[in-house]
């Protein structure tokens, strides 16, 4: 049995480090769960990846193309039915962000939800910059969850934080285990970080 790490000092800075705990180390930390994540990783990019395809080659072209923005403006125009009553299912601020941004930009957003899922999806699948894809993969399920639309949206939530804290393993069975130690991530560079030209 392991014991925990006492608190110990940084070197570098007058900060105190407090330990990660062996369950989380374990969790989000170690190969060995290379496998389940890898999985997970999977499964949400491929539900990212399909909902975007969806969208670019709708035949009715209201995601991208000519009619760019009809398919948002209508999601929008229902999530703005939806801010009423006693416990409304979509708050005034994300309402506020909806009719002042949103709607008046409702094209540019068409283009970026179709090519936010895309790319997401592509990433997770790659298990190429794992962390930040899941991230923004769990960024676009909050706004749709502030948009009053449940779906899967908790469930790919859930597992994009998940991806997020378990981000130095989930890519590991991906092009994280080349790509992240070449470039480097917070708290040690790599050699493309470090290289500096002659």
């Amino acid at each position: 049995m392991t014991t925990a790490r006492p608190i110990q000092r940084n070197p570098r800075s007058h900060l105190l480090e407090i330990p990660e705990p062996n369950i989380t180390r374990f969790l989000f930390a170690d190969t060995r769960l290379a496998p389940l994540w890898t999985l997970i990783r999977l499964y949400v990019g491929y539900e990212w990846l399909v909902a975007g395809w969806g969208k670019l080659t709708n035949p009715a072209g209201v995601w991208v193309g000519a009619k760019a923005g009809t398919a948002v403006s209508g999601f929008l125009g229902v999530a703005l039915n939806k801010t009423t009553g006693e416990h409304p299912d979509v708050q005034g601020f994300y309402a506020w962000f909806v009719q002042n941004v949103a709607l008046p930009n409702a094209t540019l957003m068409s283009y970026f939800v179709t090519y936010g899922e895309i790319l997401v999806g592509i990433a997770l699948i790659l298990g190429l910059f794992t962390g930040i894809a899941a991230f923004f993969g769990g960024f676009m399920n909050a706004n749709y969850l502030m948009a009053g639309t449940v779906s899967s949206n908790p469930l790919l939530f859930v597992l994009a934080t998940l991806l997020v804290l378990a981000w130095r393993t989930s890519g590991y069975w991906g092009l994280d285990r080349w790509v992240l130690p070449r470039i480097g991530v917070p708290g040690a560079p790599g050699p493309l970080e470090t290289h500096t030209p002659s």
